[in-house]
């Protein structure tokens, strides 16, 4: 009932100004409502920052996005549902959590499929990471690209990590993700979804052992101050999404259109060049805090989920793994 209210008071709030302004290219002058949950220090932030600030150029001013950070409009899930009714313009959420609404995107959950960040970027610049940006289509949003979000790793309260093996008996935050879920769960620990703002008190109760996350999250959040070991196993590379709602897209001129998705696309090439400074920052900051950082074999990693990985060759995301492999091989014939 929470949730609902949540929703429904905000959708009532913002239903007129997202919708009028942003939905009717008659107009003079629109704004769109941009809603996330991350810190206005992340990289990312600064990303839809400049997105803003390109699309203000690009329209000659009659354009502008109005960034909400941190969550106050709601969580991944409840931004996703308000731009799929039209009362939120755009949203920036992690591929794992559109995988509820797009089967597909769960793809990306799905450990150690990537090689490396090249591999990752090949994959997302394909035709097959595109095709998956199409896919939200059915489900009233758009896709106008992806953001590098690094590699997960775990991090815990009171255990070093060094293989799998270390992983049993103890709880981790996962995304609201099936596929999350049942990769921490082959690694032999137990999975336990909570949301990104109730993290922190979850780790401070003891609720969880831990979580996973790429360092510059790891960093920004604090959790740093209560999980002492990191280790840098990098089991996924779940990227962020820029969406938009259908219905706001569909209410835009092309030629705002097109102001919008170079403006997008100008906000990718910098979050790209930016993140690996951001993640190179952030681990050094936890370790100049106490933080222990791991660097693990990560072929007791691989091994474990080996099964996990055959159980998914007959779903639908079979033929999208498969194309994921082939990318990586001609990457490696390439280099040959």
């Amino acid at each position: 009932m929470k949730k609902i209210t949540r929703q429904a008071t905000t959708g009532l709030l913002l239903l007129a100004s997202i919708w009028l302004s942003g939905c009717q290219p008659q107009q003079e002058h629109v704004t769109l409502r941009l809603a996330h949950t991350l810190d206005q220090e992340h990289v990312v932030h600064k990303a839809m920052v400049l997105m803003g600030e390109r699309l203000q150029h690009y329209s000659d001013g009659s354009m502008q996005v109005e960034i909400y950070s941190g969550g106050q409009l709601g969580n991944e899930r409840e931004l996703i549902e308000l731009l799929q009714i039209g009362s939120l313009a755009m949203t920036k959420v992690s591929a794992s959590s559109v995988e509820s609404f797009v089967p597909q995107m769960r793809v990306f959950s799905v450990p150690y499929i990537f090689n490396d960040n090249a591999h990752l970027w090949r994959v997302l610049e394909s035709p097959t990471g595109q095709q998956l940006l199409t896919d939200l289509e059915p489900a009233r949003l758009r896709g106008l690209g992806y953001y590098d979000a690094g590699s997960r790793s775990f991090y815990s309260t009171n255990t070093e990590i060094n293989s799998p093996a270390d992983l049993r008996g103890k709880k981790f935050r996962v995304l609201a993700s099936q596929t999350a879920v049942k990769m921490v769960e082959a690694l032999g620990g137990a999975a336990t979804p909570v949301d990104w703002g109730e993290l922190y008190t979850a780790l401070q109760q003891g609720v969880v052992d831990g979580a996973e996350n790429n360092p510059p999250s790891f960093y920004l959040s604090r959790h740093y101050e209560l999980s002492k070991y990191y280790t840098l196993d990098e089991h996924t590379a779940v990227p962020d999404v820029m969406i938009v709602s259908l219905a706001v897209w569909q209410g835009l001129t092309s030629q705002q259109q097109q102001w919008l998705q170079q403006a997008a696309d100008d906000s990718v090439v910098y979050q790209r060049e930016a993140w690996a400074e951001a993640s190179e920052q952030a681990l050094a900051a936890v370790k100049a805090a106490g933080v222990k950082v791991i660097y693990p074999d990560k072929q007791p990693f691989r091994d474990a989920v080996k099964p996990f990985h055959q159980s998914l060759q007959q779903t639908e995301i079979g033929p999208v793994l498969q194309q994921i492999a082939a990318l990586a091989e001609k990457s490696e014939a390439a280099n040959d």
